[in-house]
């Protein structure tokens, strides 16, 4: 009876909620966890969470999206984000699945207001009599209002506009400065630290030659600076396409305002080898010491992936990389009045431009092309979609219908965009400390972001020198990972052994699709300063082992064209490993990056088929697979 009654006692003293006489005293638990206390989730200072958003977001304002029929303005677009239901262009209810963190609204700056006045007939408008002719075409709709649109996109783009029209929509008039203040008050409203984050930004649209060279801002204050100025545009007299001018601008803001912001680049795919020049710029300067301090100084990020292509490789810039030819646009310039050649391709992607940075850092003593990596939609609708069974569009024209994957988004004698080439594409995860415009500004301008072509996969990357396998096994890498290396964005420490090792750890989209494999990869200069890349596979699903040659056999395809729809029965929900490089060399610049890919699911064309009852053009992709990209971690021998 005393054994039973003393084991009961122990039980209850358990159980019971803690008195004086049980407390542990701190002295105590230092002692068995010194510097620390039992929770290991106390005083944590790193990101815990990831973010969702858009980085770039047209509304009505814009004028290429109103002229197309885009009739959502500004409340629409965050309303819709924030994961409200709206009513689209076309008049169809549509819905995100989930609602987003934060949206920055990207409208262009060159004639921003402009469609909306014009389809309601604003009097500053039809004084001019070209502005009358447009707003009566307009009116009449059909291939009256087809016509005037594109002769207005095409005036804009020559620099042909009436002088009267392009001064009233320009900076410096009461006009313009009305659209700018309307812009940063929606901002403001629709910004709930904590909840939802409204960046204020603008796109500066630069596009000389059709070359396409656009930059998106983005303001990490609030009103009260961002109303000091207004954004920077491209048209004369005011105007200018050359992005040094952009930095001037930025660096005056931040000198007026005491505030800060960055440019994020986006679409070199389509600059005909103008994104990364590595000789001379476009406007026939060269790129010397100030240009690199400049473009490393304002440019923190690049959007590798959008609806207008995928910008991470091409497979001739990376011919042993077998999953480089994704959703590829090559034909040639935005505009396509040039055709694409091979040796353009090198200034126009991702990671060619990473490479290249090394070049240049060892002429010019600074890596401007030292980017993290961020996705967005780039959509025209006010409707920032990312998924391909929700898939919206770039345009209004380009809504749910029965024919917009036949008809193409540009043509020209120089080549072809077709509809169904156009890529749901994609969303920016930001690791941040908390939902606010400080907090995940400064995580972008630290690049501790990655881009996914629309699911929401959470990646996690480190690098350091002495990751083990037991740092995973926590559950928890992320304590190890910021403890004992840095992560992605970050600069390799010191050497402090004969090789870097990396810790990633992805877990699938939970409404998504399974994971197919991790790579890392990895671009490096040599001694002879030529530059080198290599993909490898890391970590992968369902036992599969490589073949004589190293390659890994496919992860297989569970795809049903006529339903729509796959199964998550092949494929992983999470894959983790620690990674060492066997290839290392210490006196070698290198870059690192994860890149991880779903399995293959269907891509939007074939909802539109199932849905619709859409024809679908005999030579449209109809199976992808998604994926995600973390920014780099860079190594550089002199530290």
């Amino acid at each position: 009876m005393l054994r039973t009654v003393s084991i009961f006692a122990v039980a209850v003293a358990l159980a019971a909620p803690a008195t004086a006489q049980f407390k542990p005293s701190k002295e105590s638990l230092e002692g068995l966890y010194p510097g620390k206390t039992y929770s290991p989730y106390a005083d944590r200072a790193f990101p815990t969470h990831v973010f969702w958003g858009d980085t770039h977001l047209h509304t009505a304002n814009s004028p290429d999206a109103g002229l197309f029929g885009n009739t959502l303005g500004l409340d629409e677009a965050y309303q819709f984000a924030r994961g409200e239901q709206v009513t689209s262009a076309t008049g169809l209810p549509v819905k995100l699945a989930r609602p987003l963190d934060w949206l920055v609204l990207t409208d262009h700056s060159d004639m921003m207001g402009f469609a909306p006045d014009l389809r309601k007939g604003a009097p500053n408008i039809l004084e001019d009599p070209q502005g009358q002719a447009w707003y009566d075409a307009l009116q009449k709709g059909g291939e009256d209002a087809s016509n005037a649109a594109l002769e207005l996109i095409s005036q804009f783009s020559q620099g042909t506009l009436p002088e009267k029209l392009v001064t009233d929509y320009s900076p410096g008039s009461s006009v313009y400065s009305t659209v700018w203040e309307a812009t940063v008050d929606a901002a403001e409203r629709y910004n709930e630290p904590g909840r939802f984050t409204a960046f204020i930004g603008f796109e500066w649209t630069s596009v000389p030659k059709g070359f396409n060279l656009h930059r998106n801002v983005v303001f990490r204050d609030d009103a009260d600076r961002a109303l000091q100025v207004v954004p920077m545009v491209t048209l004369a007299p005011v105007g200018s396409t050359d992005p040094l001018d952009l930095y001037s601008y930025l660096e005056e803001y931040e000198q007026r305002t005491g505030g800060k912001a960055f440019a994020l680049s986006h679409n070199g795919n389509l600059s005909n080898g103008w994104m990364f020049p590595t000789e001379d710029t476009y406007h026939g300067g060269k790129v010397d010491e100030n240009y690199v301090k400049l473009r490393a100084r304002w440019e923190p990020l690049y959007e590798i992936t959008q609806i207008k292509g995928d910008g991470e490789t091409h497979p001739v810039l990376s011919p042993d990389d077998e999953f480089a030819d994704y959703e590829t646009w090559d034909a040639g310039n935005l505009d396509l009045s040039e055709a694409k050649t091979d040796d353009m391709l090198k200034g126009e992607y991702a990671r060619e431009a990473l490479k290249q940075g090394f070049m240049l850092q060892k002429k010019l003593g600074v890596n401007p092309y030292k980017f993290g990596f961020s996705g967005a939609t780039d959509s025209h609708t006010s409707l920032a979609t990312a998924d391909s069974d929700n898939y919206w569009g770039k345009a209004a024209s380009a809504e749910p219908s029965l024919t917009r994957a036949k008809h193409p988004f540009a043509e020209s004698e120089n080549g072809i965009f077709p509809g169904w080439s156009l890529v749901a594409s994609g969303y920016t995860g930001i690791w941040a400390t908390e939902n606010t415009r400080e907090a995940l500004w400064d995580a972008m301008v630290r690049r501790e972001v990655y881009a996914t072509t629309g699911p929401r996969i959470t990646v996690r990357f480190f690098g350091g020198w002495e990751f083990d396998e037991n740092d995973l096994r926590s559950r928890s890498p992320a304590f190890a990972g910021y403890e004992k290396g840095v992560p992605m964005g970050g600069d390799l420490r010191p050497a402090a052994s004969d090789a870097p090792t990396f810790m990633v750890y992805a877990l699938r989209d939970p409404i998504g699709a399974n994971l197919d494999r991790i790579q890392i990869v990895k671009g490096w200069m040599d001694a002879d300063g030529e530059l080198h890349e290599k993909v490898y596979d890391v970590a992968w699903s369902d036992g599969r082992e490589p073949d004589a040659d190293g390659k890994l056999p496919p992860v297989g395809n569970t795809v049903d064209l006529e339903a729509a729809n796959y199964t998550n029965t092949i494929g992983a929900s999470e894959l983790m490993t620690v990674w060492t490089d066997p290839d290392f060399d210490t006196a070698e610049n290198a870059f690192y990056y994860a890149r991880v890919l779903e399995i293959p699911t269907p891509r939007w064309v074939v909802y539109d088929k199932v849905r619709l009852g859409a024809e679908i053009p005999e030579d449209a992709v109809l199976v992808g697979q998604e994926r995600a990209y973390t920014s780099p971690i860079w190594y550089n021998p002199e530290g």
